[in-house]
């Protein structure tokens, strides 16, 4: 909602889990709602293949279409609210996880939501996100409502959320979370405003990279697929050896099933895989119970060898053919919503803030604090109205910023290049101190509006 600034077909948001439907919000010439049972029989849609989570599930799925301008360039997938407490034991008639592992698999951005004064990780959300399980590059969190609590609550609150999530997301890097107050009310609490201003904006522009990666992420996963289906042949192969050929089938079976961490080990050895290419133990094994060994099929190593030649050959020339195209189109960014709210005018992020300081103003940004600088200028003893590198060096090193900084900053400041500072130019200096001193970026080339008065070029008149 907060990013469509709309509403959309089959919305309803509150404190309670309110919605029990998965949404697809997609684009459409036209407002409506397509249900799940005609979603799935539509060749134009990608959900075909939800079909086998049956009709308790296609009951609770719809597709929400509008003709929004974000919705051109991304489409949302909304999931139902997490359960918790008692409401958790009630079934909801569908495997929920298998559902959420579906559409993990498929998507390009996993948004976990959490409520700043309403922390609690549920038994079932905990099992949701278990089912992001090897999708976590994926994952981002959003720590919603921030502005309910003050700083000092907020930062135990941070706390507690990464302590959480540490349980449940058995990674090492620790997540991205995202703080800020995600809708269109007032702030109850403005202390923090600058840094939800900065947290929403990357987040935007997180969501905004999003198509240009598709096409590099659609073959990441294509890898991905092409080294299981490899270990997956190599697995089904040595079943079908091991099996005898007349009696004994049904204990056979049982023994290998009892045995695939074993035989996952010899594999590895045999053929130098990497443990992490193995698909889960216990789920494989569930899954080979209702199987018949006697189907499976040899290995080919014609096939596997094809496998091996795309991943060493071909992938790389594909790799490079996307990297032409995109720099032949271009560049692809979300729209539209709230996306455009902080892209031009007074209200962009950063607007008036740091060197963009003063952008707008007639008079020289620097010139209101000049007479202090100036102060500081003629005690360093100037010649010839300028002062050399090292009397300069003295001064701008009280500031304690590395000289990586302090050096960047003399060759914005040194507009002449002669390797001394003119009163202007000192000033300029100190006042791109105080920019870094105040946790802004510095500019990559000195912008127009904060060249000193005496070195801007004179503006030639037409005769």
């Amino acid at each position: 909602r907060y990013l469509l600034e709309q509403d959309f077909p089959g919305m309803r948001i509150g404190p309670e889990p309110t919605t029990d439907s998965f949404i697809a919000v997609m684009y459409g010439d036209t407002e409506g709602n397509v249900p799940g049972n005609a979603l799935v029989v539509d060749p134009k849609k990608p959900f075909r293949k939800l079909s086998r989570f049956g009709n308790a599930f296609l009951n609770r799925f719809m597709c929400s279409q509008l003709p929004n301008q974000v919705l051109k360039s991304i489409s949302i997938i909304d999931s139902p609210g997490i359960l918790s407490g008692e409401k958790q034991r009630i079934s909801r008639g569908y495997d929920f996880c298998q559902v959420l592992q579906w559409f993990a698999e498929r998507v390009d951005r996993i948004i976990l939501l959490f409520d700043a004064h309403k922390l609690d990780i549920s038994d079932e959300f905990s099992e949701a996100i278990k089912s992001f399980r090897g999708q976590d590059d994926k994952i981002r969190v959003v720590l919603n409502k921030a502005d309910q609590v003050d700083t000092q609550q907020l930062m135990r609150v941070y706390g507690a959320l990464m302590w959480s999530l540490g349980k449940v997301i058995n990674t090492p890097e620790v997540l991205r979370v995202y703080i800020g107050s995600f809708w269109a009310h007032p702030l109850r609490n403005t202390e923090n405003r600058r840094l939800f201003e900065a947290e929403a904006q990357d987040l935007f522009k997180d969501i905004q990279s999003l198509p240009q990666k598709a096409a590099v992420r659609k073959l990441n996963d294509l890898i991905k697929r092409a080294r299981l289906a490899k270990v997956h042949a190599y697995i089904i192969s040595y079943l079908k050896k091991e099996m005898p050929s007349v009696f004994g089938k049904e204990n056979k079976k049982k023994e290998l099933i009892s045995r695939l961490p074993e035989i996952y080990i010899q594999l590895q050895r045999e053929y130098h895989i990497s443990a992490g290419d193995f698909p889960e133990v216990k789920k494989m094994q569930e899954l080979l119970e209702t199987c018949d060994f006697t189907k499976f099929h040899s290995l080919k190593p014609k096939l596997i060898e094809a496998v091996d030649n795309m991943l060493a050959n071909k992938i790389a020339s594909l790799m490079s053919l996307i990297r032409q195209e995109e720099s032949n189109m271009p560049t692809e960014i979300v729209h539209g919503g709230a996306f455009d709210g902080t892209m031009a005018g007074p209200f962009g992020h950063g607007y008036g803030e740091g060197a963009k300081e003063g952008a707008d103003e007639d008079e020289w940004v620097v010139a209101k604090d000049k007479p202090a600088y100036d102060e500081i200028f003629y005690t360093l003893s100037p010649i010839n109205g300028k002062i050399s590198g090292i009397s300069a060096k003295k001064e701008m090193v009280t500031s304690k910023l590395p000289n990586s900084v302090l050096g960047k900053i003399w060759k914005l400041a040194d507009c002449d290049g002669d390797g001394m500072l003119d009163d202007e130019e000192f000033a300029l200096a100190k006042h791109l101190i105080k920019i870094k001193l105040d946790g802004y970026e510095l500019p990559g080339t000195l912008p127009p509006h904060l060249v000193p008065p005496s070195h801007r070029k004179p503006l030639q008149t037409a005769e």
